[in-house]
């Protein structure tokens, strides 16, 4: 679709306003085969009075929501990756004018294919996103030619041991954000793809230590 005409409702969504409007707004995006609900819970836990957009992806493979396409496991779509990159920063836009979150800050907290759509929107699409926490993401396409996150906080939460997501990928994604003038900081805090405590931990104090720059329309 074009991105000028997405709206709230071509996404399946729940939105929670929270207690603090001055708090980040967490822009949930979960991993393969989950869906709006799944990411709600750590939200609440990581950012207890923020506001949280959480959000299902588009693509199904074999009944699992996934936000784009694979050809296998670790091979991906391209194209339809980079497309459905810029309809979920369609509906960022679209959210921020349909839930009146003026000029506050949108972090993504994408699990897995979560993660990876969300690095897509940070390099391909400047200012939709103030920030990003991925959670074991991979590098999925060249790097961008277009947009940037110049100034923009990325915190990456890897495996060590981590059986689906490459050997050297965390590092290779950090480094194309630190290229396109984000501030990436990988951290491996656990041995597989799942997540646990510590992530949550350590999710936690990155949102409450990072001052994340005020949205800009003008860098829509």
């Amino acid at each position: 679709m074009s991105t000028e005409a997405v709206s709230l409702r071509d996404f399946h969504h729940v939105y929670e306003p929270g207690k603090a409007s001055s708090s980040p707004v967490l822009l949930l995006l979960h991993g393969t085969g989950g869906d709006e609900q799944e990411l709600l819970g750590l939200g609440r836990s990581v950012l207890p009075d923020g506001a949280l957009l959480s959000v299902r992806g588009q693509v199904s493979e074999a009944g699992m929501p996934r936000f784009f396409r694979r050809i296998s496991p670790g091979v991906f779509d391209l194209p339809d990756a980079v497309a459905r990159a810029a309809d979920l920063a369609g509906f960022v836009r679209a959210a921020r004018a349909g839930y009146l979150l003026s000029d506050r800050p949108i972090v993504a907290v994408g699990s897995s294919n979560g993660a990876n759509i969300a690095h897509l929107v940070l390099l391909r699409h400047a200012g939709v996103l103030q920030g990003a926490a991925l959670l074991r993401p991979m590098v999925v396409t060249p790097p961008p030619d277009a947009g940037g996150c110049a100034g923009t906080p990325v915190l990456l939460l890897s495996g060590r041991n981590d059986p689906t997501v490459p050997a050297g990928q965390p590092e290779a994604l950090a480094e194309r954000i630190t290229v396109a003038g984000g501030k990436a900081q990988l951290v491996y805090t656990g041995d597989g793809h799942g997540l646990g405590h510590h992530d949550v931990r350590t999710l936690r104090q990155w949102l409450a230590e990072t001052p994340f720059p005020l949205a800009g329309f003008g860098a829509y």
